[in-house]
């Protein structure tokens, strides 16, 4: 297992940093909306569980989605005269105040299930909000004007994502006692939170030097919510796999599982450091 998980992410990161870096925002676009259709397919497993056809609609009524998005706001627009565009901002204060509501339903799991866990039409609403803001946070950031090149702000979230499951796992590992939320996920401990968020704390330090536009404050800020973050879209994942008694939501990255399995951090972790970056760094 250990060997397949290596070589899946040695094959996958060049794939992602050249994504990152040399596609123009609009072929950049085009390539995270197909990672995003494939996790809404996944997605549709925990709608309905052992329905192939919900997997397939949900992907595909996620394509719609997106395919809506770009066309309305095609990417040369997503900033204009520095401005973000208001449908793009209007995604993000979703995608926050979402990820309040999901702190929620997660600390008081298994009893929020019970307004959720037998509605379609919520389920399939929760992950239009998990997946559409955090695609929007994508484009904004590798969009974003000024001196910092967007991609570098993009690769940033997920050195925090990585930083943050890292930190949270040696941690964890050698002093972990306390269980962070046993309902939702055994094997996290609080000691593991804090230690992710103690090396995002760090790697904090980093930006700020880099960042002339932060405060040290804002840059900690900034890092360690984003780590809190990205352990929280990790848990309502979790969740929502424990709710449709799933242990992987696919098979398509072996090793790893699906590919919400890889992005549920990134989830969360993406729609709040753009928020707060607008905020602090702009």
């Amino acid at each position: 297992m250990l060997k397949q998980r290596v070589l899946t992410a040695l094959l996958l990161l060049p794939a992602a940093l050249a994504g990152i870096f040399m596609l123009p925002v609009g072929g950049f676009a085009i390539a995270v909306a197909a990672v995003f259709v494939l996790a809404a397919r996944e997605w549709g497993a925990f709608v309905m569980a052992d329905s192939k056809m919900a997997k397939i609609s949900y992907g595909a009524a996620m394509a719609v989605l997106l395919a809506a998005l770009l066309l309305l706001v095609p990417s040369d627009l997503i900033w204009a005269n520095g401005h973000l565009h208001p449908l793009y901002h209007g995604l993000l204060v979703v995608g926050v105040l979402w990820w309040v509501i999901g702190l929620g339903l997660v600390l008081s799991f298994p009893g929020s299930s019970r307004f959720w866990q037998d509605s379609p039409f919520l389920k399939s609403l929760f992950g239009q909000l998990t997946l559409l803001p955090c695609f929007a946070a994508l484009l904004v950031l590798k969009a974003m004007p000024g001196a910092i090149d967007g991609a570098w702000l993009v690769l940033a979230v997920l050195l925090l994502v990585w930083g943050a499951d890292t930190g949270a796992y040696f941690v964890g590992k050698a002093i972990g006692r306390n269980k962070l939320i046993p309902t939702v996920s055994p094997g996290k401990t609080r000691e593991g939170l804090l230690g992710g968020m103690a090396v995002c704390a760090l790697l904090s330090l980093i930006g700020w030097q880099l960042i002339d536009s932060l405060s040290l404050f804002e840059a900690l800020i900034l890092g360690m919510v984003t780590a809190f973050a990205s352990a929280l879209g990790d848990l309502l994942e979790s969740m929502f796999k424990r709710a449709a008694n799933i242990k992987d939501s696919g098979s398509l990255l072996p090793g790893h599982g699906g590919v919400l399995d890889r992005i549920d951090s990134v989830t969360a972790a993406m729609p709040v450091f753009a928020f707060l970056y607008l905020i602090f760094g702009l």
